[in-house]
Order: structure tokens, then sequence, then C-alpha cells
């Protein structure tokens, strides 16, 4: 054995010291180390495109902040949530305006079909990967230098949230390298649930069936299918899993909510089953589903089926916000009204907080009676004429041809607690997108007057509600002010409060205005709301008519008018009852603080006036003969200038309700021969209409059959009507004691009447005057009662007028008045007369203080008084033939003018007996023998 092994041994040495096996070992040794140098030569190489790369990485990410655990877990989770609005009663409207709808939803409220297609789809390894596939970022960097064609992507879900929520959508290195950094960060801070959620909740889904961008998987499934995320079946949730991979390509809607094919379902599918979480069996079902039959039908938005509503509710929200925002941040709100700049900053930061807040804002509008107003909107045919205007095209600049017609603006109001029920903002939308109910500014014509001045009145104890104001024009001089009634002729002379409300009387009010306008009542209009009064409003006598600088809306015009109803405290009207965050927490609920206006006793009063609007007289008869059901209402009509525009607001016990027509740049309603009817009676029936329209919705609350109750302060007591003070023998011999409503704590009509005195008067120029102690009895019109100068001067005041108007708003009795004339002492102008037919005729005097004429015949004798007439009798009479005559005028102190020119013939008569003790301007009994005929004496 030993020598066996020798002998091997020196076998291989001779084979290793031949020459073959030399050259074999050199070879070897230098593959060997050629081997070893390239080894070390790509390691080195790897180590150095290695520590450049992680340079590089690190030169990407230098600038991104090391954020914590928390500011990442913030950011992720602050993802933008849809806002939504309500009816009242929580009936859902719709999400407000916005680029991109979004609903938040949990996990445990998603299909976990849903998860598994997303994940077969987009993340395969989700499970196991710690924010970052390597392979998959090496691919797809290799993809993106070599510019291949084939693009598999590399993002996981995790770099897909930290893409949308932290990072941008902006292509490059930089952008990729943080990702990484920040995926993986996330993955330590987060779990994977909850990365999940999240990603569910702001992944983008392309449009809904109303053509708005989507985002989230809830907001998908309602938007797409119509079924919350929990309920889609396999291939729906297939097919909602595949449109992330081209959102723009694969939506199954377009911006106008037309459907498009359905795509991307059918690869989703088939990586579901590569991944096992589909069997084949379930594949082969799923893949030929007919996914369009489920597709939502088209859903009008909100903002196209409610413009102005949802326009309004938006606005209030953002000045709700816009409010808590500034107070949030030590501002007082208050300055918001006034600082321009701080409203804008305020009102854009709360515009976004309400469009991606994800608040519940739930309104007081009832949907039904809203509904319900817009159709009666709708239907209404006597607006008035549509007229044409010229106007370029936004889009294509070309001149066309618009519509031009009457607009409407309408609101009701529940008294008690200010909630806005319902309102219309316009009849046309697409026309004209400006709330006529709730931003229009026009002048509120003569439903300011209760306002503005019979009610302050009452508050101040100037007037009872039936007291006697005076309806006489007047000028002022020093700015050529003249204002006149509805009808520019008609002066009702002292007319009651309660009539010249009913009848709407402008002079009336005017006059009654200016005896207080001292005292600024226009301070109650700041107290009901009015919020663009400058302050001429609080000095101009036209205010007290409608001649409101800037005017008022329907909202603050009809809201004013809720103080008579609720006993004379204003309640501000809302709209938004409350506003809920994404938990359901209240974060804003309206709160009503009545502000204390007018006495109850006012109130009342001012109530009980405005029935007669209503009744038989009253400027709003026609509205209540058309209502279909009754209610202890009260109204004012409001008509400006031209007809311009036309009002009626009123109130029972329950709601307000206010109606205004008029076209957007103010021209007149009123149109001759055409086939629409007064502008008052179309405002009328529509008020009627839509009330009728609404009491159908809510009889109880719209025709409650409670009645306004009379306060205790509120007594009824008699005066004399033409004075307003307390009751007289002369005044009730004039038949003039009136009773009506007084608040015995302000004003009680107890001092002594003071208005007659027992007078004769005349009539001068058609207008009568108190007779003078040398006013020859044959010119005085009549003897009785007049009025005392001194309470003719109170009742015109500094305004002045012509005292012959006031005449008493009763039958009269006898009653004249009792102006005096000034006459200016000289002899009146002589006339001319001339005769022809048995007919005397005469010229009239030229001075203007005739109260009459004197016929004198004339004989060889000298003259006698034949007859004498009244200067409103006439300037002729019959006479006998074959005597001269002639005439002379007669003026309010007794003195006459020069004879007129002799007419006719003289006969030779005995002279009758004169007494020389008569001078002229004094009555004589007329002498036997001449006749007259008081039939034939003609009259003017």
């Amino acid at each position: 054995m030993r020598e066996w092994l020798e002998k091997l041994n020196k076998n291989i040495e001779f084979l290793a010291s031949s020459k073959p096996m030399r050259y074999l070992r050199i070879t070897g040794s230098v593959f060997w180390n050629l081997t070893l140098l390239a080894i070390i030569s790509i390691a080195t190489a790897l180590f150095f495109v290695g520590g450049v790369g992680a340079g590089y990485f690190a030169s990407l990410t230098k600038d991104e902040p090391l954020r914590s655990k928390e500011e990442m877990r913030e950011q992720i989770f602050s993802y933008e949530e849809t806002s939504e609005i309500y009816f009242a009663n929580d009936i859902y409207i719709g999400k407000i305006r916005t680029d991109l709808d979004r609903r938040e939803t949990s996990l445990a409220n998603i299909s976990p079909t849903v998860i598994n297609a997303v994940l077969a789809t987009e993340d395969e390894y989700f499970r196991e990967h710690e924010g970052i596939v390597p392979k998959a970022v090496l691919r797809g960097l290799l993809q993106d230098v070599s510019n291949s064609s084939t693009q598999t992507g590399g993002s996981t879900l995790t770099q897909q949230l930290i893409k949308n929520q932290i990072l941008t959508n902006e292509v490059s290195y930089e952008r990729k390298a943080k990702e990484i950094l920040l995926a993986y960060r996330l993955e330590h801070f987060m779990t994977k649930e909850e990365i999940l959620e999240a990603y569910l909740n702001i992944i983008p889904y392309g449009r809904n069936s109303s053509g708005r961008n989507i985002a989230g998987i809830e907001t998908a499934a309602q938007g797409i299918f119509g079924i919350p995320a929990s309920k889609l079946n396999l291939p729906q949730a297939a097919y909602i899993a595949g449109i992330p991979q081209a959102p723009f390509k694969y939506t199954p809607f377009t911006n106008k909510g037309e459907q498009k094919s359905a795509e991307g379902m059918k690869t989703v599918l088939h990586r579901m089953q590569e991944a096992g979480y589909i069997t084949e069996k379930e594949y082969n079902e799923a893949v030929v589903y007919e996914i369009t039959k489920d597709f939502k039908g088209y859903e009008e938005r909100p903002e196209d089926k409610y413009p102005w509503l949802t326009a309004e509710l938006e606005a209030r929200a953002k000045e709700i916000f816009a409010k808590m925002l500034a107070e949030n941040d030590g501002i007082d709100p208050d300055r918001l009204k006034e600082e321009t700049s701080l409203n804008e900053k305020y009102t854009i930061l709360a515009d976004r907080t309400i469009r991606s807040g994800g608040y519940r804002i739930y309104s007081t509008i009832n949907k039904e009676m809203y509904d319900a107003m817009q159709k009666v909107t709708e239907e209404f045919t006597l607006y008035g004429q549509t007229y044409k205007k010229k106007e370029k095209d936004p889009e294509t600049g070309e001149e066309i041809e618009v519509d031009v017609p009457v607009q409407t603006g309408s609101i009701i109001i529940e008294n008690k607690t200010g909630r806005i029920l319902s309102f219309v903002g316009g009849r046309d939308h697409e026309l004209e997108q400006l709330n006529h109910a709730t931003q229009a500014y026009r002048s509120n014509g003569s439903t300011m007057k209760p306002l503005l001045a019979y009610a302050p009145a009452l508050e101040y104890g100037v007037i009872g509600a039936g007291s006697p104001v005076v309806d006489v024009k007047f000028k002022r001089n020093y700015d050529n002010y003249e204002p006149v009634n509805y009808i520019p002729t008609q002066e009702l002379g002292i007319i009651s409060a309660r009539q010249a409300v009913a009848s709407s009387q402008n002079l009336a009010l005017l006059r009654l205005y200016d005896s207080i306008l001292d005292r600024r009542p226009a301070a109650y209009l700041e107290k009901m709301g009015f919020s663009k009064l400058t302050e001429g409003d609080y000095v101009h006598l036209s205010t007290a008519i409608g001649g409101i600088t800037h005017g008022a809306t329907v909202e603050e015009n009809t809201n004013a008018y809720t103080t008579f109803a609720n006993g004379g405290q204003f309640i501000d009207a809302y709209m938004i009852e409350r506003i809920e965050d994404l938990d359901g927490n209240i974060v804003y609920e309206h709160e009503v603080e009545p502000v204390e206006v007018f006495a109850p006793e006012t109130a009342y009063m001012m109530t009980d006036m405005l029935r007669d609007v209503l009744k038989q007289g009253g400027t709003a008869t026609l509205a209540k003969s058309q209502l279909k059901f009754s209610s202890d209402f009260a109204a004012k009509t409001g008509t400006t200038q031209d007809h311009k525009d036309v009002w009626l607001v009123g109130y029972n016990p329950n709601i307000s309700f206010g109606v205004w027509l008029g076209y957007d740049k103010p021209r007149t309603l009123y149109a001759f021969n055409n086939r629409y009817q007064h502008p008052s009676n179309r405002v009328n029936r529509l008020w009627a209409n839509y009330l009728n329209t609404l009491y159908d919705i809510d009889p109880e609350l719209i025709g409650t059959k409670d009645a306004f109750k009379k306060p205790d302060g509120v007594v009824t007591q008699s005066f004399c009507g033409i004075s307003g003070l307390a009751s007289s023998s002369s005044c009730a011999n004039a038949g003039l004691i009136s009773s009506d409503l007084f608040n015995k704590n302000v004003f009680l009509p107890t001092q002594p009447d003071d208005s007659f005195v027992s007078s004769t008067s005349v009539v001068i120029n058609g207008s009568t005057y108190a007779a003078l102690p040398t006013t020859p009895t044959e010119f005085v019109q009549m003897s009785g009662y007049g009025l005392n100068q001194t309470f003719i001067d109170r009742m015109l005041g500094k305004l002045g007028g012509d005292a012959s108007k006031l005449l008493p708003f009763s039958s009269g009795k006898g009653v004249v008045s009792g102006a005096s004339f000034g006459a200016d002492g000289a002899r009146p102008e002589a006339v001319f007369a001339t005769l022809a037919n048995g007919s005397l005729s005469w010229t009239a005097s030229t001075s203007n203080d005739v109260v009459g004429y004197r016929v004198y015949s004339i004989t060889n004798e000298g003259t006698s008084l034949v007859r004498s007439l009244k200067s409103f009798e006439g300037f002729q009479m019959t006479v006998s033939p074959g005597v001269r005559y002639v005439v002379v005028a007669v003026d309010i102190t007794g003195l006459e003018s020069g004879y007129s020119n002799e007419v006719g013939e003289i006969i030779d008569v005995a002279p009758p007996e004169v007494d020389d003790n008569i001078v002229p301007g004094e009555v004589i009994e007329e002498p036997e023998n001449i006749e007259t005929d008081s039939d034939e004496t003609s009259a003017e």
C-alpha cells in the first residue's frame, strides 16, 4: 500500500513538472487574478454608483423638512371634503358648488371587494412592503432613463398618498425622491388600515352623473351608481377601481353629465383573478357584466335646480364663517362691515372653509313652499311688457338681442322666530342672476309710511289711530319741493290718519312726518334692519314716501313689518338654522335676539290701521278679495314715481309676506292700451296667488284663525274729528264726533276742542274765507260755525297751504273754513256792462277781493238797487225793458267800484221814496215795482 502511494505521488510530480501542466497552471493563475480584479472593479463601481446615487438622492431631498409624526398624520387626514346644504327638516339639497366633490367614509363602510380590486390594481404588495417596492422603483427609473414606450409605474398606495396630500403632481426626480423618503417614514407613523382608508378617500374618480369632478370611493359609488361604497358588487367595484389609472379617459360621465363608454373594468378583473382575489368562475361572470345599466341617470346640480337658493345659502354661510374666523383671530366681527380689505380677507378664508370643510349647512327654507312659489312665479301671466335690448355676447363678442322682462322678488318670514320660510329671487336665473328678494335695493314707496311716519307718530303720542291729519298741498320755498298725491289734483283737506293710511295719501303723510322730523325717526329704521341708510335719509322729507337713498330689499322691507306683528319687537330674519362639522358637532346655531322698537300699543294701533288697507276703499282690497281663506291680515301697498316699482307687504299673527315688481333698470310699469292690468292690480293678484298656494301647503300657519290681541294700554275714546281734541258742543252740532284707538299711556284727547268759532264766510275766486265785520251781509255765504284761525295755523303748520282746502272729512253739516283773506284796501276795479235781448251782462272785476256785484237802475230821480249777486252766482241777469242800468263790484271790506257804463233807456216815472240815510254798501230792500226772476239768473 505504501509502495502504491509512493508510486502515485511520483506520477503526479512527473505530470506537474511536465510542460503542458506548467502552461495550464500559469493560465489558471492569470484567470483567477483577472476574475478577482473584475469583481473588485465591479464592486468598486457599484459602491461608486451607489455613493453617487445616495449623494444625488440626498441632494434632491436636502430641502425637505423633517416632518414629525403628528404633522404628517395631520396633512394626510386633512383632505378637502365638500360641504352640503339642506332644506328645513334636514331635507338634502345637494353639495356646495366646488371644483371637486368629496365625502369621507371609513374602511368599515367600504366593500371588501372594492379593497381587493384596488390592491390588485394599484399595489399588489401593499401588505408586505414598507412604503416602497425597490424593484418597482428601479424598473420605473430604467424605463424613464431609457425613454421606454412601456411605463409600468412604481408608486405604492403610500407613495400616491404622499403625492396627493403632502407633495404635488410635479413630474421631477426631486419630487419622486421626496415621495420615496416620506412614504418610508409614513409607514412608521400610520397603520396599513389608516393608509388604505386615507387613500380611498382622496383618490380622484373622474366625474359623477352631474358632470362634477369627484374624489373618494364613497363619492364615486354614490355619484356613479347611486349606492354607498359598502354595497358595490364585483363588477361595480372593478369598474371604480380602474378609473384612477386614467381618470380623464375612464370617467363614466362627461362634464355635462352625459354617459361615456365603460372601460378599465376587464383589466382590473384580470388582475384580481391573477392575485387570487376572485375565482375563474367569478371572473367569467363579471367580465361580461353590462356595467352601464347600473350607471346613475343624469342628476341636476343643486345650483342648476335651485340657483338662487344655493347661491344665497353659500353667501350667508360665508358671512357666518367670516365672522367666526375673525373672532377666532381676536378681531371684532363688526369691523368687517366697516373695513373692506379685512372683510375681503375673511370672506376668502370663509369661502375656502365651506367649500372644503365638509360642513352640513341646514337652512330654514321649506322645500314644498319654495317649489310651489317658483311654480306660481312661472305661471303668473300679468307681469307686464317684456322689452328687448341689445348687448354683446360675452363669448362671441357679437351684438345680440336679449329680453328685458318685469322682474319680481318675494319673501315669507315666520314672525316669532324670523325664519325665512321661502322666497322668490326672480323669473329667469339664466337671464338675470341678481336675487331680487335679498340683494336688489329699490325704493319702497308708500310701504315706508307706516315704518317711518305713522308708527313713530303713534309712539311719540302725536296722533291716535283716527287723529286728524291735513291733506293739503304745500310748497317749500327754499327748494321748491312741491309733492302731490297719487292723483295730482287731489286735496282731501282734514282727514283721519286711519283714512290717510288706507288710501295712501302723500300730502297728509308728509305733513305729519315734517312735524316729527326733528326727532330723527329714521333711527327706528336702523333698529328694524335697514342696512344702507345715509345721513340724508334722516333729514329728507321724501324718505317718508320711499325716497331712501339706496333703497331697501324685499327682505328688509318685509322683515320690518314683522315688528308690528311681534308687538313692537324686531326679530332679524335668517336663513341658516345651524351648521355641523364632519363629526356632527354644531359649530354654529342661530339665536333669536329680539330688539325693542315700538311699544306694544303702537304696534297694535298700527296693525289696526293697516287692516283698513284691505277693506273697501283701501289700496289692497283686490288682494283680499282674491284670497281663498280668511285671516287677520294687515297690509300696505307701495308705488314709486312713474310706477317704476309696486309693492305689497302684508302680515297676520304668524307670517309676514312681501312682493315687489319692477324692471332691473327702473322704468315705468304702466302702459296704456295693453292686456296687462294696472301695476297695483298686478302686485295685488300676485301676492294673493302666492298666499293661496302657501295656504294649500300649511293652512294652519298661513291661514291662522288667531287674531292680534289688543294691549291693555289701547283704549277707544271719542274726540272731535276735525281737531283731534276732546269733543265740544260745536263739534257735536256739526256732526264731527269720532271714536278711535289711543294709547292711554302717551296720549288721550283731553284738551278742549278749539277748532270752531261762530262766523260768516264769503267766496272769492271759488275759495271760501271768513267774512269781515264790514262785509255786506247780502254777500255772506252762510252763517254758522267756522274754523278758528289759531286752529288753521296749527293744522297747516310751517308748511302752510290753502286754508280754504281745510274741509272737514265728514258731511260738513254747514261747517265752513274760516280762512282769512288779506284785502288790499282799495276800491275794486269797475266792470263793463252790456244789454241784449233783455239780458244784462257784465265782465268780472279784475280785483282779487271781490265778493259780489250790485245792479242799480237809473231814473231821473237817481239810482235804485235792483239786485245783489254773490261772485259765484254769475255775471248776468234778466231785466225789464225801458230802464237804464249800471253794475258795481263789491269787495270783502264793503267797498264799491265805480259805476260801469250805462245800458238801456230812461223812463220818466215818479221817484220812489228814498231813505237819505242809506249809504253805498248797505243792504236795502228791493223796490216792489222792480221784478226779478231768480230762476233765470245764470250761475258760474
